[in-house]
């Protein structure tokens, strides 16, 4: 059913909480209402919005804002080494995550209780851990709103990258995702070697498949705040990628720095986070918008801040970091 809204505020919309608005809201949970709205009206100026925790409203949309809230999760093919999964755009990615691990099916548990819905989940790439949704995605099903029609991507043709796909290149502001069918596996493939998971599964009694959510859902609420509470949008910043030579002119100085390979050759991927804690930013304040104390990626809303403080702040970060390891570091959240 498609249901409207006019003049809506979006502050409980965006998980910054920042106090914008949109001219127009529309939710819908079929393709067919998704084509009839195309079909019956054009949108000068439109816009996908799931659940909001990647985007940084900076000023009010005079435009159209589109919600998939599809809460399919469908079993579509069946062998005896993995099942593929049929999902909306609309369900909660970690309650898609809960429901593979309750059925023992391996690929998303590295992936807990990362916030938003599975339809922006091929748009970023969205990972962590060790992992990420491109590792999972079989297809990507949109509404390609040129051709008016729908259409099907397989994960070769989505252009996934670390925090990038095709959807935020070539199909930005042309597709309406709607499905994304998965692979899980019924084959146990701990994921372990990133960060602190390993230690802690470990202390929860080994590599099962519900120790190693519980393992991560813990590491994530330990160390990122929870947007009820204080509004903020995961990480707001991408690790950054630099040459091979560069990490090691780093290394010899700061030789605790946390770096991995990259997927790139000759290419290492440094910690954002590490790079803005040593710029002495970790827990920094202005104002209602700070950095959060216990995650250096993380900006947060202390309460009223505007997405304007927000953006003052990140470019304050970026210009820390640069001028103190001279590594430039790239905005993750959507800046609108």
């Amino acid at each position: 059913m498609i249901r409207e809204f006019n003049e809506i505020n979006l502050a409980f919309r965006n998980s910054f909480h920042v106090e914008q608005s949109a001219r127009r809201l529309i939710e819908f949970e079929t393709e067919e209402e998704l084509m009839s709205l195309f079909e019956r009206e054009t949108f000068t100026r439109w816009m996908v919005l799931s659940g909001g925790n990647n985007v940084l409203f900076t000023q009010d949309y005079d435009g159209v804002i589109l919600c998939p809230v599809s809460q399919l999760i469908e079993p579509i093919v069946e062998t005896t080494d993995e099942v593929v999964v049929r999902v909306g755009a609309g369900v909660e990615w970690d309650d898609l995550v809960a429901w593979a691990v309750e059925r023992g099916l391996w690929g998303l548990e590295n992936l807990s209780l990362i916030p938003g819905k599975v339809g922006a989940a091929p748009v970023q790439n969205i990972g962590a851990y060790g992992a990420e949704a491109k590792d999972v995605i079989r297809r990507v099903r949109f509404y390609d709103v040129e051709q008016r029609t729908m259409r099907n991507l397989l994960r070769e043709e989505c252009c996934f990258g670390y925090r990038e796909s095709i959807f935020k290149q070539e199909l930005k502001g042309k597709a309406v995702i709607t499905e994304v069918e998965i692979v899980l596996s019924k084959h146990e493939n701990p994921r372990l070697g990133y960060g602190d998971v390993e230690r802690e599964v470990e202390r929860l009694g080994g590599a099962t498949l519900s120790n190693i959510r519980e393992a991560i859902c813990s590491i994530r609420c330990s160390k990122l705040p929870d947007t009820a509470v204080l509004g903020n949008a995961g990480s707001f910043f991408k690790n950054p990628v630099v040459q091979r030579a560069v990490a090691e002119q780093l290394l010899a100085t700061y030789p605790d720095m946390p770096h991995y390979p990259a997927a790139e050759q000759q290419c290492v991927k440094l910690a954002a986070g590490w790079l803005i804690d040593r710029s002495g930013l970790k827990g920094y304040r202005e104002g209602a918008v700070g950095v959060h104390e216990r995650q250096a990626l993380v900006l947060v809303n202390h309460g009223g801040a505007t997405g304007s403080e927000v953006i003052a702040l990140a470019r304050k970060v970026q210009a820390e970091v640069k001028q103190k390891f001279g590594v430039e570091i790239d905005t993750e959240v959507n800046i609108l």
